[in-house]
């Protein structure tokens, strides 16, 4: 890959993340659910790219502390977002369950317009466009300095390699029992390893893998969140409502096994993953002859 390449290739994944990034902004301040997922999903792969540019260490740290911010101000909506959809969605499907799932749904609805409104108060659209123009400036097109084409390689193929052994973990430390706090390890650890491999080209096989499993653990963390907001609205009844307590019960009992059900199917697809990680964190022996010869090592940045 010539030095042109690189500088092409960087310029366009940069590019790509950004243009992607900043088309959801109107709709964040407008509002949107959509966006605002959309934007939040953006910052999280302008993360994952930031230390692979070869930035100054400075300024390296300074954007991607910008968009851990973003990532981390906008997970609060769209939490309750997400919550209010999976009650929608099962208001649908599950008629009866409906009495609980409204009840739980009035308490996430008043809890989404509270952090809608510190949202907008600690963070302006204005704020979302600084960062990213910030980014733009600092590397988009920039050109690449002599050696780049090795050291790129290296810097993607060491980051990914160092995603896929902290998914392999996480995974083996999860075990088979179904164990909610260890499998949202797993979730987080493949939703990093799926950006990071995303740097890399020919991988569509093992990004649908990962994406598979990750929609898939997904689904059961959102369930799990919900019968925590189930469980709060039935201990802060008042006054106490035995028909009401009822209901809830049934619903924690019926997400409960839902989750159940969702955990054997990742038990199913748990060797596939497993082999998606060792295939992913395998790096090439030229790469490792590139380390052993001095290439830069990626710059953590989570």
């Amino acid at each position: 890959m010539s030095v042109t390449s690189v500088t092409s290739r960087r310029v366009e994944l940069l590019r790509h993340r950004l243009d992607r990034f900043t088309k959801t902004l109107d709709g964040v301040g407008h509002g949107q659910v959509r966006a605002l997922h959309r934007a939040r999903v953006g910052a999280r792969r302008l993360r994952e790219i930031v230390p692979v540019l070869q930035l100054d260490s400075d300024d390296a740290r300074k954007v991607t502390r910008g968009l851990r911010k973003i990532v981390e101000q906008l997970g609060v909506v769209r939490e309750l977002d997400v919550l209010r959809i999976t009650i929608e969605d099962l208001l649908r499907t599950r008629p009866s369950q409906a009495a609980a799932l409204r009840r739980v749904g009035v308490a996430v609805e008043a809890d989404r317009d509270v952090a809608r409104a510190a949202l907008f108060e600690r963070m302006s659209v204005a704020d979302l466009r600084r960062v990213a123009t910030r980014l733009d400036r600092l590397a988009g097109g920039r050109p690449a300095p002599a050696g780049t084409a090795r050291a790129w390689r290296w810097v993607v193929e060491a980051r990914v390699a160092r995603r896929a052994s902290r998914l392999a973990k996480a995974i083996e430390g999860a075990g088979a029992v179904y164990l909610p706090e260890r499998l949202h390890d797993v979730r987080i650890a493949l939703k990093k390893l799926r950006y990071a491999t995303e740097l890399k080209e020919g991988e569509a096989g093992h990004l649908r893998t990962l994406k598979r499993a990750q929609d898939l653990l997904g689904r059961m963390h959102d369930l799990q969140v919900l019968i925590g907001r189930a469980r709060q609205v039935q201990a802060s009844l008042s006054p106490p409502d035995v028909r009401a307590w009822k209901q809830l019960d049934q619903l924690v009992g019926w997400l409960e096994d839902e989750c159940r059900r969702l955990h054997a199917t990742y038990v199913r697809i748990r060797a596939a993953l497993i082999k998606t990680a060792e295939q992913l964190g395998a790096i090439p022996d030229r790469q490792r002859r590139g380390q052993a010869k001095g290439a830069p090592r990626a710059r953590r940045a989570g």
